[in-house]
Formats: structure tokens, C-alpha cells, sequence
């Protein structure tokens, strides 16, 4: 029998997405690369636990879930979050940047200095900015600011990010306008808290670093995985958690975050894609030990 591994996620190593499994070992993903695996038969998904603790009831969670944790884990993970808005008393700088993800959808978000522009490629933004540098609860206002002076979103649903990466304006020209018409607004409002050092517009394109370049349209998305059903695709782009695949039913695009909690085995390369798919109909307008899964 073929050995199970863990997955714990997409990162962004290098510049480059890396799938990460439990007890250290990375996948490097590059473009052209067979992803090719099935859940385990019998299998049961669990809770991934909470700040690098086991859950300690393995609770069976649902497949449609991107965070893969129990009500119990998901709190906890929360109980200290900058995400959550749960820390106050952080006492790292702190980032506010502006992230543009396609026309019309560009975002106000925070993340520590320490993680560079990790935090923006997680997220998948196509390009972005950054704003202010300072202690967290200055970034906080100033990321409140925008919303109500601008009307700037802090959150993006990835469904809208995915229907646009295959239509993006074709230069980095086009795709920088948005991010730097509203940098230059938000540098004229008057509110900004006194200890945020304002930063100079430099937009850092991420369309290279994602593959997005002639990106073909998806033809389905999926929606969960299943015992026994598996995925075979070609990587042809990656972004944020997404991975975009080409198969023998079209482009198919895996958010990675499904994944995680399942007891994951190799497949043979005959194998189609068997989890269930979404249809994509349109797009919003704007045996031993083996040293690697795959």
C-alpha cells in the first residue's frame, strides 16, 4: 500500500508555491508539473487542531471547509489572531498595503513587516502596494480609515479572484493604475494616525511569479475532496492557495486549502480528475519511504 501523507498547505517559498506535509517534507510545484494524487480509500477527513496542536478529539470535519478545523479548533486559532482582530498588543511594525486582484477589486489589508510580501502572495494578489509602515493598532486605523473616507474593502471573496486571472490587462502598466490612483487618495486624506510613516507607491507585480501570463479560462472548480477520488492535471499557474490545472476535462482549478486533513496516496497517471467539480459558467465582468508525494 501506498504511503498516506498529510498536506498542511500552499506556500510560497522562494517566490515559487511549495505544497507543505506534515513532518517537514515540501513539494516544489513549477510550471508543467504532473499534480497528480487521491484521497486514501476509506478515508474520513479531520481536524487539522490550532496553533501547531493536534486536535485532541480528531474530529471529522466537513469537505466543503477551507479551514479544515472542529468549532473547538477554529475558536482557539482565533483566540489569538491579528487576523481575528483579537491582538492588540503586538508589538512588531506593521505593513498597511493595497492589493489588486483584478479590475475593479482592490483591497486594504495589514500584515507584519517581518513576513515581507509573504502575506500578499498567500492571498494571491495579482499586484499591490505598499501603503504605511507602523505600530499595529496605527495600521489598524488607518486600514478603518480607508474603508469609511474610501469605501476600500479589506476582503475579497476568492471566487471573484479566480473568474478574473485568465482576462487580466495584458501590462504591468494596467494592471498598477488602480492601486496607484488609490494610493495617491489615501496619501491626501488628513486622518492618518501620526506614528504611520507614510510609504512611496511601488508597485510589485506578481503575474510572472503566479504563471498568469496567457492563462487559459477554467472550465470548473473543486468543490471538495472525497475518499477514494482523486485529481490528475498539469500545473499551468498558481495563486494564493489555487492551483490551476490543466485536464482532460479543461482547466480545473484546486484551492489547496481542501486538501488539507485527508490521508493523501499517489495516482497513476491514467487516473482522471474524480472529486466533484463545479462547473464554471461565467465570469464576473471587470511501498518504502518515499521522498516526495509528487
Amino acid at each position: 500500500m501506498a504511503q498516506a501523507w498529510k498536506c498542511s498547505g500552499l506556500r510560497w517559498a522562494g517566490g515559487g508555491p511549495v505544497l507543505a506535509w506534515d513532518g517537514g517534507r515540501r513539494s516544489a510545484l513549477t510550471w508543467g508539473k504532473r499534480v497528480a494524487f487521491r484521497v486514501a480509500d476509506g478515508g474520513v477527513r479531520t481536524c487539522v487542531g490550532a496553533r501547531g496542536h493536534t486536535c485532541p478529539m480528531r474530529a471529522a470535519v466537513p469537505g466543503r471547509s477551507t479551514g479544515a478545523r472542529c468549532e473547538e479548533c477554529a475558536r482557539l486559532d482565533r483566540a489569538h489572531s491579528v487576523a481575528a482582530d483579537t491582538i492588540a498588543d503586538d508589538p512588531r511594525p506593521y505593513h498597511v498595503y493595497l492589493a489588486w486582484f483584478g479590475p475593479g477589486m482592490v483591497k486594504v489589508g495589514i500584515t507584519a513587516e517581518e513576513r515581507g510580501s509573504a502575506r500578499l502572495l498567500e492571498q494571491g494578489a495579482v499586484c499591490f502596494s505598499w501603503l504605511g509602515l507602523g505600530p499595529l493598532m496605527a495600521a489598524r486605523r488607518t486600514e478603518e480609515l480607508l474603508r469609511a473616507a474610501l469605501r476600500v474593502p479589506d476582503r475579497i471573496p476568492y471566487g471573484e479572484k479566480r473568474a478574473v486571472r485568465s482576462r487580466l490587462p495584458a501590462s504591468a502598466a494596467e494592471r498598477a493604475a488602480e492601486v496607484e490612483a488609490l494610493h495617491g487618495r489615501a496619501c491626501a486624506l488628513t486622518a492618518w494616525p501620526e506614528s504611520l510613516r507614510r510609504e512611496p507607491c511601488q508597485v510589485v507585480d506578481h503575474v510572472g511569479v503566479f504563471g498568469l501570463t496567457d492563462l487559459p479560462a477554467a472550465a470548473g472548480e473543486v468543490t471538495e475532496l472525497a475518499a477514494g477520488s482523486g485529481v490528475n492535471g498539469k500545473l499551468l499557474a498558481a495563486a494564493g492557495p489555487d492551483l490551476h490545472l490543466a485536464t482532460g476535462r479543461g482547466v480545473v482549478v484546486l484551492d489547496t486549502r481542501l486538501m488539507t486533513g485527508w490521508d493523501i496516496v499517489p495516482s497513476g497517471d491514467g487516473e482522471g480528475v474524480t472529486v466533484p467539480v463545479r462547473e464554471v459558467r461565467g465570469v464576473r465582468e471587470a511501498a518504502g519511504v518515499q521522498d516526495g508525494l509528487f
